[in-house]
Parts: C-alpha cells; structure tokens; sequence
C-alpha cells in the first residue's frame, strides 16, 4: 500500500514530496521525501505517486494500491476528470507507463486525516522546512 503526497508554498512554489509504502500486515517498508524545485500543488501531488510508484518497482511489488487525497490527481488517474493542463498531462503519461509493471494497482482517494497521508504531509512539510533554512544560510 502506498499513501503519497505532495506540497508546493506557492501555487506554483518551493515543492516537495513524499511516501510512505506499508506492506501487506501493515507494516512501513518505506518512507521518503524529497524537494523538487518550484511545482504547483496538483503536480507536487503527481510527482509524489511517481516516486512512490518507482519505489514500488523497484521492490518488485506485484500490486499496489495507492492512496492519494488529491481528488484531482485520483480522478484523473480512474478517468473520472479530464486532463485539460499540459505538465499534469505529461506527468499522467508517466504513471501510465510505469502501471504495466504491476500486475494490478488501484488509485483510491482518502481524507487528508488518514494517518499514513498525515505522515507522508508531516514529510513533504519537514523537508520543505529544511529547504527554507539551507536558502537562509
């Protein structure tokens, strides 16, 4: 299971994601984050599942359900909504890609209040914390 976010200060501004990936007794395997320069939100939120994602991969993790709590990003990935912006459409495909290394994988969308998303949040924050002070110095 895998519980992705991501954050921009800004819409677009200073971005960052993050996972937390639980195996099948509910037990973390992994958690990450990482800045990754000026995003917007929904494309923060995109780039956080493609890290997930790869992670997932790189495990060799046969299925995967991935929780989001951005209703954009899980209804475009479920088809529900349209893709009408260039970059979330490019970032789109690169989901596409990577869905054929699993043989099933879901997008579900859950509250933020779900405590694996409020600890992916509390990651993409700390690491956005610490960019700010590594600029100040």
């Amino acid at each position: 299971m895998l519980y992705s976010d991501g954050g921009a200060r800004g819409n677009p501004g200073p971005a960052a994601v993050a996972f937390v990936a639980l195996n099948s007794k509910g037990e973390t395997v992994k958690a990450d984050s990482r800045f990754i320069g000026v995003h917007t939100n929904n494309q923060a939120e995109y780039e956080a599942l493609l890290m997930a994602l790869k992670f997932a991969q790189d495990a060799k993790a046969q299925e995967v359900v991935c929780h989001l709590d951005s209703e954009l990003v899980a209804k475009q990935l479920n088809g529900e909504y349209a893709i009408k912006n260039n970059e979330l459409w490019q970032l789109w495909r690169k989901v596409q890609q990577l869905k054929v290394c699993f043989k099933k994988i879901s997008f579900v969308n859950v509250p933020r209040s779900n405590p694996q998303i409020e600890r992916a949040d509390e990651l993409v924050n700390k690491t956005l914390d610490e960019q700010a002070i590594s600029k100040e110095i």
